[in-house]
């Protein structure tokens, strides 16, 4: 939604902090298929967009001859590239992988010193909840996200939920000045949209009229709110892709002291996940 302002260009998950040089996201012949070539899929098809105005296999294998060229590279000197292809726009970039890892919330920072950072946080239940149902948890599994109980393991969201939210709180206060973070509840931006992107459009000193509003109001129109052509097909969440419009509404949200839906012993929260959730405004 951000994205869509007029003033900004929103990228698909960019994935490229996760390394320090490119190379990073061909790393094997195995990455070839899988969770690994997705992660990807979000630079490629930003480069197709910015270099060809379009997203087709062509343009994408284009696009990959363009990254090739410059291999070498730091993946903060390919940033700043699209950052100047895109000029006079401003990036915006929202990779959630980017929280498994405290080195790359400092690579953003090294490259990006003048960035503002949005601590985006959702209620850890409902956010666990949705973790579990793309690809029956695996993303969880990608973070260390098991807990072992009875000689099995199994996985527990709730885990990977605390640390990343650690990584970033940890980060911000660590090298990021107060008046370049801040942070929003995602259910708050569901009931209240007009009115938060108003007040995120001030913080970051850009255009806050109706008609900026009224193009962060529709997702949809982004070129990559959609799939993409099949040698990159993705860059964001497929529930996302599969309907990226916005619709306001306010969310139900479960008490933070019951059992979860996806434990089998009627447990629920950590004790520590309760109380970073509460520090967040949830009860």
């Amino acid at each position: 939604m951000i994205g869509q302002h007029p003033e900004l260009f929103g990228v698909p998950e960019f994935n490229l902090f996760n390394f320090s040089r490119v190379t990073g996201l061909w790393q094997t012949a195995s990455d070839q298929v899988g969770f690994k070539a997705n992660r990807r899929h979000g630079l490629l098809r930003t480069l197709a967009e910015v270099l060809f105005a379009e997203q087709t296999d062509e343009t994408i294998h284009a696009a990959a001859h363009w990254v090739a060229a410059r291999e070498d590279w730091s993946t903060s000197q390919i940033f700043a590239a699209i950052r100047d292809l895109v000029h006079p726009l401003g990036i915006v970039d929202k990779s959630p992988t980017y929280t498994m890892e405290s080195d790359r919330l400092y690579r953003i920072h090294e490259a990006c010193p003048d960035a503002r950072f949005i601590h985006l946080v959702r209620h850890p239940i409902k956010q666990c909840e949705s973790v579990m149902k793309l690809n029956y948890g695996v993303f969880a599994l990608f973070v260390n996200s098991i807990e072992y109980r009875a000689g099995r393991a199994y996985i527990e969201p709730q885990i990977a939920w605390h640390d990343m939210n650690v990584n970033i709180i940890t980060f911000l206060e660590d090298v990021v000045p107060p008046e370049r973070h801040m942070r929003i509840r995602g259910e708050s931006i569901m009931e209240h949209p007009k009115e938060l992107l108003g007040e995120i459009c001030r913080w970051l000193g850009i255009r806050d009229d109706d008609e900026a509003i009224a193009e962060m109001m529709h997702p949809e129109r982004s070129p990559f709110a959609c799939f993409g052509p099949i040698t990159a097909l993705f860059g964001n969440d497929p529930n996302f892709l599969r309907k990226p419009q916005f619709r306001q509404h306010t969310p139900k949200l479960p008490p933070l002291d019951g059992p979860v839906s996806w434990r089998n012993d009627g447990k629920g929260l950590y004790p520590e996940v309760i109380q970073m959730a509460e520090m967040f405004g949830y009860q």
